[in-house]
């Protein structure tokens, strides 16, 4: 009897979270966690779990702008070395975006290891921000070359990460912004004092957060004194920036 081909794995974008708009003019990604190795298809609940309330968020907060929102699946459960499966799928997530929306900017945001994908591929020609929140970085190696910035140069980039984080070390993601912000001042990066790696104690500041950057980086509205500053102060000012407690409230009077 022949044996079955076995099918080839894609990635693909989810259903647009919310009323997807008629006339797009955004684009974000969702890029959620993954595994440093792991050949295994991630399973698609659990896998977005992490990065869909904050699209919710992010769908709902540019409706009228034009945005719409995807959750990206991906073929593979981890990094896997010099493969970098989940960068890939991000870079093939953005030309999914311009093949299905035209000539629109796109923004990548990523948790953990989703993280690591949306700085990697950050240098993709539609992207024009990039959102990482607690990214798994490798630990620094001399034997090693060091994670790319290059790439990010000429996009607006955020990094957010909580202080008591012990499943990506936030030391590694200040080290790669302040590289980073020497190739390209648009950087910034805010610590949540005394938050885990799932960013929950202050959630709704930090969803927030993210919003005044997407909108004010996709959209071009203004950002808020906190952003503006992290993004105008010289290293490692605006690479410390603390998140206040109730960030959101307070833009919202």
């Amino acid at each position: 009897m022949a044996h079955q081909a076995t099918p080839v794995r894609r990635a693909r974008l989810g259903r647009a979270l919310g009323p997807e708009p008629t006339a797009v003019s955004g684009v974000v990604l969702l890029l959620p966690g993954g595994d440093e190795e792991s050949a295994r298809r991630p399973s698609p609940v659990l896998a977005t779990a992490s990065v869909r309330a904050l699209g919710r968020r992010l769908a709902r907060a540019g409706r009228e702008e034009g945005l719409a929102t995807h959750v990206v699946h991906y073929r593979y459960r981890g990094w896997n070395g010099s493969e970098a499966h989940l960068a890939g799928d991000a870079s093939w997530a953005a030309d999914e975006a311009v093949r299905r929306y035209g000539d629109v900017p796109v923004c990548l945001a990523g948790l953990g290891m989703g993280g690591r994908a949306a700085l990697r591929a950050g240098g993709h020609e539609a992207v024009n921000s990039v959102l990482a929140m607690a990214p798994w970085l490798p630990e620094e190696d001399v034997a090693a070359s060091p994670e790319p910035v290059k790439q990010l140069a000429g996009r607006r980039v955020l990094i957010v990460h909580g202080t008591n984080d012990e499943r990506t070390d936030p030391e590694l993601s200040f080290r790669l912004a302040a590289r980073a912000k020497k190739a390209n001042r648009d950087v910034c990066r805010f610590e949540v004092h005394s938050d885990g790696h799932g960013l929950h104690q202050y959630r709704s500041e930090v969803h927030a957060l993210a919003e005044d950057f997407v909108m004010g980086a996709l959209f071009g509205r203004a950002f808020s004194r906190p952003v503006e500053d992290a993004l105008a102060a010289p290293p490692p000012l605006g690479l410390r920036m603390p998140l206040a407690a109730g960030f959101g409230k307070s833009l919202r009077r």
